[in-house]
């Protein structure tokens, strides 16, 4: 069987650090040079020959992160590695899969377009903000879930009202799901924004009085529609609320809005590291899931025992 090396990107070296730990495999020798003017240079200071090699790197911030990631798979495609599987624990521009105005561009479909195009043999990821990206891809997907990891955080818990809530619409899906593996009943909450990042209104569509609520979202960016929804939750009569989200992206003013927000508790991955600290947020990481995931996937074994049905 070939050798397992795994890589990782400058901006994903945090975890990828905890994943190679998991694995119980050291990560590989490489370097990420830049000329004056910002050019990236990745190389590997290593031979990746007839190896499996896995590349690790979110695809969050700077552009620069996404140059650099595919610069490593087409450096590890050169090199002769025998299969490149490209782990993002976070799939960026995600949010843009679909045509929603005249004159915009399906980013999610550029993005698998490029990964592709690199070299990529196989994708790895986490809660792809709209499951059907998947189908942009004509190589395997191994689509993982944050239930894996949330939903025994859930079970400590020690609460008999537990119900669980939808920030908008679209997640409903998603919160159903939770709702149903533990019995509880959900209720949604109904936003329109006034542009991106702004909402306009927001109400409470079911019961929330007496009941300890959780949010449940993949992504938090500002913050605005969790802290939000958090405070009319509370309002509505409301034990206590909480939220999970699987990837932090928290920009402009998002740890102010969840600092001040009524949310007792922010629980989300490592799949993008924090700016700061706060109090309010606990961080769960993804390292022994995706650890385990690249194992089974050099073994040629399947992955289901990583899927907790919801």
């Amino acid at each position: 069987m070939s050798k397992v090396k795994i890589f990782s990107s400058s901006g994903s070296l945090y975890l990828a650090e905890k994943i190679a730990n998991e694995y119980g495999k050291p990560l590989g020798a490489m370097v990420i040079q830049k000329f004056s003017d910002g050019e990236i240079v990745p190389f590997f200071k290593e031979s990746v020959r007839g190896c499996d090699v896995f590349l690790i790197g979110s695809m969050f911030g700077e552009a620069d992160n996404i140059v650099e990631l595919l610069l490593m798979i087409d450096a590890a495609k050169r090199a002769s590695a025998k299969y490149v599987t490209v782990v993002v624990p976070y799939y960026g521009y995600a949010r843009q899969d679909r045509k929603d105005r005249p004159r915009i561009a399906i980013a999610a479909k550029l993005m698998a377009n490029l990964l592709t195009a690199a070299g990529t043999d196989r994708l790895m990821t986490c809660d792809l903000h709209a499951g059907q990206i998947q189908g942009f891809f004509d190589i395997p997907v191994d689509h993982l879930y944050g239930s894996y990891i949330f939903i025994p955080y859930i079970q400590k818990l020690d609460t008999g009202n537990l119900l669980f809530a939808s920030p908008d619409v679209g997640g409903t899906k998603r919160v159903r799901a939770y709702a149903s593996h533990f019995g509880a009943e959900m209720v949604i909450c109904d936003k329109y924004r006034n542009r991106p990042n702004e909402i306009g209104d927001m109400r409470i569509i079911g019961t929330v009085k007496d009941k300890d609520v959780i949010l449940i979202d993949d992504i938090i960016d500002t913050g605005g529609t969790l802290s939000k929804a958090a405070d009319i939750i509370m309002k509505e009569g409301a034990n206590s609320v909480r939220a999970i989200c699987t990837h932090p992206i928290l920009s402009g003013k998002a740890y102010d809005n969840i600092e001040n927000s009524a949310l007792e508790k922010l629980v989300v991955t490592d799949t993008i590291p924090l700016k700061r600290k706060s109090d309010k947020i606990e961080v769960i990481s993804v390292a022994q899931m995706f650890a385990t995931c690249i194992r089974k996937t050099h073994k040629h074994e399947s992955i289901n025992s990583l899927f907790i049905q919801i």
